[in-house]
């Protein structure tokens, strides 16, 4: 008879189980994040598993459960990449054979450490739930057997060791912030979290772009977007899990959905403040910490992966660094004389202000004479900085307007 899963004995034979596949995560403690919410501030650092990612542990426990049989057939996931790794690794751990299908839209990181467990990866649609479509078929199709990447049990099960990890190493802990795809991960821990303890609170974290967790709970029942549209691709998902869903209307206490653009900005305070590369959903729960209206409490960030390509971490820096001010570009007219140039450059340079690119338009107006146009495109230590040079510009004579462009 198969172990029931979700119950504290399940949860502890998997605490121990994923140690196998898994080394130590230990709190962080954030004075950054500390200060800026008046609250103890603690991140739980699953970026750092072999993987990349806290995906492992669900993927090893289910494949544990397993019976020889079911493991000689082969096994096939789903997966936007970080389910991907953990399965294509606890696969190649048991020595069974690992397909996984993949969104074409998964960055090539993933796709290229997926392959390098020695899975097959199959491409397949623009978002997970389409990937999972093709993943069904192919099992069916094979006789391979399918691990769902959050819409089971003894996968959520060997998520919530996470759980156990932060309570035995933080007992008073307040707070636990979690994200939130299709919810397993949030099954896991809000569930075990329940059973240690029911004072602690656990809320789930979803892009705004992605959030089928809160129309499903607002609804009270699951339910599927008709769209998806966030950067954090390990959490673009329509559908949360139907068999999980009864725990996590349980279980948690909430849900805060943060916007794209607040990713981008986390992810430079990850960087610049913690020396850490978190991917987008990961950075979910950093985000969401100014959402929670509470002061003094302690409170744990889980960053649940860190597999991010070196292109899309280029765009997200420059993104954050436009958003905080620090790179901005300007569009000012003057006479197209000797001299203009070298006098406005002069007039940013006494502020302290660095000219990364220049871009001089001739053809703004018929009249060469009366005016051109150059975007002049610097660096400022923030937005006090940047006004000061915008206010300085405009008291020399010039109408700067702030132009929204990248690099």
């Amino acid at each position: 008879m198969a172990k029931e899963m979700l119950t504290l004995e399940a949860f502890e034979e998997a605490a121990e189980k994923v140690k196998e596949a898994t080394q130590p995560t230990e709190l962080v403690y954030s004075e950054y994040l500390s200060n800026q919410t008046e609250n103890k501030v603690y991140l739980k650092p699953e970026n750092m598993q072999f993987t990349g990612a806290y995906k492992v542990r669900g993927a090893y426990y289910k494949m544990s459960t397993l019976s020889e049989e079911e493991r000689a057939k082969g096994i096939i996931t789903a997966s936007a990449g970080n389910h991907a790794q953990g399965v294509a690794y606890a696969a190649k751990r048991y020595g069974s054979k690992a397909v996984i299908v993949m969104p074409t839209t998964t960055p090539l990181i993933k796709v290229n450490r997926t392959k390098g467990y020695g899975a097959e990866v199959v491409l397949y649609g623009n978002v997970y739930d389409e990937a999972c479509e093709k993943a069904l078929e192919l099992a069916e199709e094979h006789g391979y057997t399918f691990i769902h990447p959050f819409d089971d049990t003894a996968v959520a099960t060997g998520q919530g060791s996470i759980a156990m990890e932060i309570i035995k190493e933080l007992p008073l802990v307040d707070y636990i912030l979690v994200p939130v795809g299709g919810g397993g991960l949030a099954t896991g821990v809000s569930t075990l979290t329940k059973l240690l303890n029911p004072k602690i609170k656990v809320i789930g974290v979803e892009p705004a772009g992605a959030n089928c967790l809160q129309e499903s709970l607002k609804k009270g029942e699951v339910t599927t977007l008709p769209t998806v549209n966030t950067i954090a691709d390990g959490t673009a998902v329509k559908t949360p899990g139907s068999k999980i869903f009864p725990y996590l209307k349980e279980n948690l206490d909430g849900i805060i959905t943060v916007d794209d653009e607040e990713l981008v900005v986390a992810f430079l305070d990850m960087v610049e403040n913690h020396k850490m590369i978190v991917e987008n959903s990961g950075l979910l729960t950093v985000a969401a910490l100014k959402h929670l209206d509470v002061k003094g409490k302690k409170i744990v960030s889980i960053l649940s992966g860190g597999n991010m390509d070196v292109i899309t971490m280029s765009s997200v820096v420059q993104q954050g660094l436009i958003f905080r001010d620090r790179i901005f570009t300007v569009s000012v007219l003057l006479p197209d004389k000797p001299g203009e140039l070298y006098r406005v450059s002069g007039i940013i340079a006494e502020e302290n202000g660095n000219v990364i690119k220049l871009e001089h338009n001739q053809f703004v107006s018929t009249n060469r004479n009366a005016a051109v146009e150059l975007r002049i495109t610097m660096e400022a230590f923030g937005s006090e900085h940047k006004e000061q040079i915008l206010k300085t510009l405009e008291k020399e004579g010039y109408k700067p307007k702030v132009v929204r462009t990248l690099i």
